[in-house]
């Protein structure tokens, strides 16, 4: 599935892409920046693992890391930013952050949220967006934001994948989410979560958009086979 979704992961990268030109162009932005990359971090996480039972020995909480290790290298890469930033707090949150949620906070989902349904999904979904809105920026509103990501994939996987409906659901969901904070930047802590979830939501629809069925047509005539009589 992983591979199926490439607009999603070129996103991926040009978000750490603006990440790490962020210090130069707009360090304010560099704390939602690294926000969002948590959200899609988690998105992805959800999409590549595709595995829905229960964790068992101590391997099975670090398999996720053995089965693709380069992704570590955001990490690395974000600390890398922060420090180039100057700020050696936001560094520290990012690396305590990626390992609780490598190491604890993604193993622990699985198990709770691992086989739940479209309904209970969207209603966890609704509370982490509420949770990752009011948190102070800092080691928490991060591990709500990864939260979300794997739950919104969940959302994805358990919903109407790759349907114009839902294409459509998911583009006006992220379009009113920027026209929150074009005209109430206060709402931006709220918003941007939403306006992530919502671009993953929409290159994920477009990546696997079906095509709609054509209808047998009653006016064309069917294809006849006529049965010759074998030769005396």
């Amino acid at each position: 599935m992983s591979g199926e979704v490439r607009a999603l992961g070129m996103a991926h990268a040009l978000v750490l892409g603006l990440l790490l030109a962020a210090p130069l162009v707009a360090p304010d932005m560099l704390p939602h920046g690294i926000a969002a990359l948590f959200i899609l971090a988690g998105f992805h996480l959800r999409l590549a693992d595709r595995r829905f039972s229960l964790r068992g020995d101590a391997k099975d909480w670090t398999s996720h890391i053995a089965m693709a290790p380069t992704r570590l290298l955001r990490w690395v890469a974000s600390v890398a930013v922060a420090l180039v930033a100057g700020d050696i707090e936001q560094a520290q949150t990012i690396l305590i952050a990626a390992l609780l949620c490598e190491l604890t906070l993604y193993p622990t989902g699985t198990i709770l949220l691992g086989r739940s349904n479209l309904s209970i999904s969207v209603g966890i979904l609704a509370l982490l967006l509420i949770a990752a809105g009011v948190s102070e920026p800092g080691l928490v509103r991060l591990l709500f934001c990864f939260a979300v990501g794997v739950t919104a994939c969940l959302v994805w996987l358990r919903g109407p994948d790759g349907e114009p409906r839902a294409l459509a659901l998911a583009l006006g969901g992220g379009a009113t989410a920027a026209l929150m904070v074009l005209l109430l930047p206060a709402t931006l802590a709220f918003a941007l979560p939403i306006l992530t979830i919502c671009a993953a939501w929409t290159l994920a629809h477009l990546s696997v958009l079906r095509r709609r069925p054509v209808p047998w047509r009653l006016g064309t005539p069917p294809v006849r086979v006529a049965l010759r009589p074998p030769l005396s």
